[in-house]
């Protein structure tokens, strides 16, 4: 049934379907559309919400399982839930085990594209990957200055600030590349993602807290989980990525036993954000089984 983008932004308003219980915290589960099963995983420092835009491109065709993992969005944990990037891979792990998966393709962006690979990789449930703008065994400086920034002192009250003044985060060494549009920055994108931020010092932290746990040892070793992940492979990339720029997406190709690179024009790390029709077009023949 097909469903508009409005009413895909609505459903990050609403409880959840359910919450599912992934051993450290609860997942936030929300279920929409029909055909074969497709499992989205966010990444840092956004929730499931950040496929509201694809959703109503995708319904029509697949099943959309989209998760808040612990830390983010509706999901629920508290001061004492473990959080990490290790946990969340086991997370999406137990995700798959508690959905009674036969058959699932898994689709992931930013570092929920890593977490996604090392959690499904040399599942024999997985049918397909579909990964948006995530980390190349071999990332940039400019993602490395960012991940070296999360131990400086008062790293979490400076998130929360420049969280809450849309001219900071629109500066190009804070979020401002993240989309080759800043004007994105505002809106459902800083309703979602940078007002709780601001405004929720327990989800602050969470995410602060996350991001410390960052071992960059599970970047450089993808190859290894991708040697895995002997299924059709679509990368799409938005060609105006700082962070993980296409040339990295060109080079990490040849890394999977069988993937193949969409690169769209015009757009930034969240690609699926910006130019959701042009993602949605790129990631369906590989989701559905007829590429």
């Amino acid at each position: 049934m097909p469903i508009t983008a409005a009413a895909a932004a609505d459903l990050f308003r609403q409880e959840p379907d359910r919450f599912l219980d992934v051993g450290a915290g609860q997942a936030a589960y929300r279920c929409v559309g029909s055909g074969p099963d497709v499992l989205f995983v966010h990444g840092w420092p956004v929730s499931g919400a950040t496929w509201r835009k694809l959703l109503p491109h995708l319904v029509d065709h697949v099943t959309c399982h989209v998760i808040d993992l612990p830390s983010a969005g509706s999901s629920r944990f508290d001061a004492n839930t473990t959080l990490s990037i290790g946990q969340h891979i086991e997370s999406v792990k137990r995700v798959v085990n508690l959905l009674e998966f036969d058959e699932v393709a898994v689709v992931g962006h930013d570092s929920g594209g890593m977490i996604a690979r090392w959690a499904v990789a040399g599942d024999e449930r997985l049918l397909a990957m579909g990964l948006i703008n995530t980390e190349p065994p071999d990332p940039s400086w400019r993602f490395k200055s960012f991940i070296m920034a999360r131990k400086l002192p008062g790293f979490a009250a400076g998130l929360g600030w420049v969280a809450g003044s849309p001219r900071i985060r629109r500066t190009r060494l804070v979020f401002g590349d993240a989309f080759a549009d800043r004007s994105l920055l505002d809106g459902e994108f800083a309703e979602f993602f940078f007002e709780p931020l601001n405004r929720e010092p327990a989800r602050r932290d969470a995410a602060v807290k996350l991001l410390r746990s960052f071992d960059m040892a599970d970047v450089s070793n993808l190859p290894e989980a991708h040697r895995k992940l002997d299924v059709p492979v679509q990368l799409v990339w938005g060609d105006q990525d700082p962070f993980f720029p296409v040339e990295s997406a060109k080079a990490m190709v040849h890394t999977f036993p069988d993937a193949q690179l969409e690169i769209i024009e015009g757009s930034g790390l969240f690609s699926h954000e910006e130019t959701p029709a042009e993602v949605a077009e790129a990631l369906l023949p590989t989701l559905t089984g007829s590429r």
